[in-house]
């Protein structure tokens, strides 16, 4: 029997991650719906103004969907990879997994490729539904910036996930980790709300961390006072210093070994519980 090639094997895992998130409605609905529903909202209560800028007015209605279109891709990766990881590991499936014949670079793989994927589905939907309900028109001359940024910006944030997750103590702290450590960047980084004129102390913190950069930069492909092609060299590479570092931390941070003291989870596996995503679904 011949061995699977190890792009094949690396598919096969991102299709299995990604089965395993459609099976699980609630991190569906906080991943891709709550966004949706963010944007709606917004857009209801504070969508008939405008958003100063260097370059003039723009609405606050592209505003935002391009805002939460690029928090949505953060959530799919950063937020997605700090809450699974601990569990994960705290139940031994890390454990297990790097125990079989196949390279742990694959799990890797396939649990990052399935996250920028979910990522790339929240994207374009909340794109397609700023274009069907609030006049965003997407330039052809900006998609080439776009995909870029989109690029940069989940492989960063990806990077930062697996980092930060290797330092969250228990997979029970993980949860309040992941929120404790982006939420508050969002009410600065022109997600939630437009900053016009924020004091110089917020505007520096809010550009010293990735976020805002990328979520700027995202925007600036949509924002139709910004020429073509749209790309913010700047800002993508404050992001991507972010994306090295935390990779080279993630290299330090990240075991497959569950942690001591791992949390109620931990305790149910004592007890003997097994786990279903032990056994992979077939195709």
């Amino acid at each position: 029997m011949k061995w699977p090639s190890l792009a094949s094997l690396v598919i096969e895992q991102t299709r299995y991650q990604v089965l395993l998130f459609v099976r699980s409605p609630v991190g569906m609905f906080f991943t891709l719906g709550l966004p949706i529903f963010m944007l709606v909202l917004f857009n209801s209560l504070f969508g008939e103004g405008t958003v100063e800028t260097p370059a003039g007015s723009w609405s606050v209605q592209q505003f935002y969907t391009g805002g939460l279109a690029a928090f949505t891709a953060v959530s799919a990766t950063y937020t997605n990879l700090v809450n699974v990881v601990p569990i994960r590991r705290d139940e031994g499936i890390l454990k297990r997994w790097r125990s079989t014949p196949i390279p742990s670079g694959v799990y890797l793989a396939g649990w990052i490729l399935s996250a920028v994927s979910i990522a790339m589905v929240g994207v374009l939907l909340q794109l397609t539904l700023g274009v069907v309900a609030y006049d965003l028109t997407i330039e052809p001359a900006k998609v080439p910036a776009m995909i870029v940024t989109f690029v940069v910006g989940v492989s960063t944030f990806a990077a930062l996930g697996l980092a930060i997750a290797g330092l969250v103590p228990n997979a029970d702290s993980a949860p309040a980790v992941a929120n404790a450590t982006i939420l508050p960047l969002a009410f600065i980084s022109d997600v939630f709300i437009p900053l016009d004129d924020p004091p110089r102390w917020l505007e520096v913190l809010g550009n010293i961390f990735p976020l805002k950069p990328f979520v700027n930069a995202f925007q600036n492909t949509l924002n139709p006072l910004v020429d073509a092609p749209g790309f913010s060299w700047s800002k993508l590479a404050v992001v991507l210093a972010w994306g090295v570092g935390g990779a080279l931390l993630a290299t330090k941070t990240f075991t497959w070994e569950p942690s001591t003291g791992g949390g109620r989870r931990k305790r149910r596996r004592r007890r003997g519980s097994s786990s279903p995503e032990l056994v992979q679904p077939s195709a």
